[in-house]
């Protein structure tokens, strides 16, 4: 009797979890259903196709690490309710029209790493509601006009490690809303200008991987909302146009992993909300003084992993909330505290990895070194030899003065240089100093006016000054400047040039440079210069003379010409008979009739 109430109550419960399955939907075979989650997980099932029979209430429906290839019309349309779709990590090549229609709960898509290469128009057809899009890691070629049209709703596009050769200026057309997108490792060779300025409400837009070699003026037009703009690893970009983010009103930029060899200063003044700059891994060598007062809000500066130099005085100079600089792994041998605006609102600061001197222009470092942040990794001391190798951390307060000095610059030979010369000597006045670190040397001409190292009066390699071939204007004192952070030294030599008799030969300029010419050149140029007046006074006016005789003659001639001709026509009237009416008299009388209203006149 046990045993048959067991066997009863035993059927009633399968026919009761047959039941409850039934209410609840089924379960596609070799699929895990968690109804509590509402969700189906049929990841790395091996599946050749979608599978049928999910539940309608199902929110979550997992189909990734399978072998589908096709996505068909309407595929999934009994799941009312489902907010978040994953067909990632398959082999779909295609997906036909409205393959998505009545998913008007969809929130996420993720299609990566397919084998999509082209998406017609009305794929995502009845998406509306969407807010994630995930396309990367397929081989889409194009996107076409419209592609997006109904996605009203949609906030991230990943698109990155595609084939991506062109979109179409109206591919982006309906994302009014979209906030992020990615365009990683295409084959873009431009800027898709066009196609980006449909895009009013995008805050994020990363590219990277790209082979484009210029970003032109205008580059982002119409993206006033874009606060975030990562441009890296574009090999090939090596030119950044000055009005290239003109409109944008970026907070972050970064332009990393390029071939930029300066800091595009003019292209950066217009960002006057950047607070956050990137251009590492770029071969730029030097930070030039006063070049990025325009960015007032800048805190962080990020030029790690390049041939950075030096970093001039005044670099930072009006940057009142600058708060990070990175500069590590460069070729840097020091940072002087003139580059900041002020150093006391500096918290990080990265200087690891470069050859560092650590003498007087670090010891503003070396005495915050507990209140600096150095991000965990402590900046090395590479000379002078008594230092080498020691981290900053390792040094005591009291050692500092005797460790981290410096020699003032002293011009080592002060004999005093006067040079008396011809025009067109050349002259070489010598200006040798010696300090630690070593001093810059700078010349003040007569002009008071900093010499260049290139021109007719330049500074050599050496120090050196050179005034080629001497003009009379080139006479008066020069000033020779040796400095470094210790402090300066000067030398002062004078220049006095005589000129040249008007019968000398002067130097001239050839192919070759400046010449000397000898006095058989002079000679040879004095013979072939051009008198002023080719012809005298008497030639001058017999030439004039004639040409008015022949003017006259011609005239006659013209004249002569035309009364034969005249009189060649045949029969010609030569006189005309005009009638007229006279004017009344001033007494009103009338005059007899005769010929008072007609006169003839002869027609010659």
């Amino acid at each position: 009797m046990f045993v048959e109430s067991v066997v009863r109550w035993g059927a009633w419960g399968v026919l009761l979890q047959i039941g409850l399955c039934v209410a609840a939907g089924s379960c596609p075979p070799r699929c895990v259903c968690r109804p509590d989650a509402k969700e189906v997980i049929c990841s790395g099932k091996h599946l050749n196709s979608v599978p049928e029979g999910f539940s309608g209430d199902a929110r979550r429906l997992d189909l990734s690490h399978n072998k589908i290839k096709t996505v068909g019309r309407r595929q999934f349309s009994s799941l009312l309710q489902l907010q978040e779709l994953d067909l990632s990590d398959n082999i779909i090549s295609v997906i036909e029209v409205e393959a998505f229609q009545g998913l008007q709960n969809l929130r996420t898509l993720r299609i990566q790493n397919n084998r999509l290469k082209i998406i017609p128009v009305g794929v995502f057809s009845g998406l509306a509601g969407l807010r994630l899009l995930d396309l990367s890691q397929n081989e889409i070629l194009v996107f076409l006009d419209y592609t997006f049209k109904e996605m009203v709703n949609l906030q991230t596009l990943e698109a990155e490690e595609n084939d991506l050769v062109f979109i179409s200026q109206r591919a982006f057309i309906g994302l009014q809303n979209l906030q992020e997108l990615n365009l990683d490792r295409s084959n873009l060779t431009s800027v898709p200008t066009e196609a980006l300025s449909q895009l009013q409400s995008l805050t994020r837009l990363r590219m990277l991987r790209l082979t484009i070699s210029t970003l032109p003026n205008n580059a982002f037009r119409r993206l006033r909302r874009l606060r975030s703009l990562v441009v890296a690893s574009w090999p090939a970009l090596d030119t950044v146009a000055s009005s290239s983010f003109i409109g944008l009103n970026l907070t972050s930029l970064v332009i990393s992993n390029c071939n930029l060899s300066s800091i595009p200063y003019s292209a950066l003044r217009h960002l006057v909300y950047l607070s956050y700059l990137d251009l590492s891994y770029n071969p730029i060598t030097v930070v030039q003084g006063n070049m990025l007062g325009d960015l007032l809000r800048l805190q962080q500066l990020h030029l790690a992993g390049g041939g950075l130099l030096r970093i001039e005085p005044g670099a930072f100079r009006g940057l009142a909330y600058f708060r990070m600089l990175n500069v590590s792994s460069n070729r840097l041998t020091t940072l002087e505290e003139s580059v900041f605006h002020s150093v006391g609102n500096l918290q990080v600061l990265r200087l690891d990895g470069n050859p560092l001197a650590c003498d007087c222009r670090l010891i503003w470092v070396v005495r915050r070194r507990l209140r600096l942040n150095f991000d965990g990794r402590q900046p090395t001391c590479s000379s002078p030899d008594a230092v080498r190798q020691r981290e900053f951390r390792d040094f005591s307060d009291k050692e500092l003065p005797r460790l981290f000095t410096c020699r003032p610059a002293r011009i080592m030979d002060r004999r005093p240089q006067e040079a008396r010369v011809e025009e067109g000597t050349t002259v070489l006045f010598s200006c040798k100093a010696d300090g630690d670190p070593f001093p810059s040397i700078t010349w003040i001409s007569s002009h008071k006016s900093v010499v260049s190292p290139t021109g007719r009066i330049r500074v050599l390699p050496n120090g050196t000054l050179e005034v080629r071939f001497a003009q009379v204007q080139d006479g008066g004192s020069y000033q020779c400047l040796a400095g470094n952070a210790a402090g300066n030294d000067s030398l002062t030599v004078g220049l006095n040039v005589r000129g040249l008799p008007h019968n000398r030969s002067m130097p001239f300029f050839s192919e070759e440079g400046w010449v000397e010419p000898s006095n058989q050149q002079a000679a040879n140029a004095s013979a072939e210069r051009p008198k002023p007046y080719p012809f005298d006074a008497k030639t001058l006016i017999i030439a004039t003379t004639m040409g008015f005789l022949s003017f006259l003659s011609s005239v006659a001639i013209c004249f002569v010409f035309m009364f034969f001709w005249s009189q060649s026509k045949g029969q010609i009237k030569h006189t005309a008979t005009i009638d007229f009416v006279p004017r009344a008299s001033v007494g009103g009388g009338g005059g007899d009739g005769g010929d008072g209203g007609r006169f003839t006149m002869k027609l010659i």
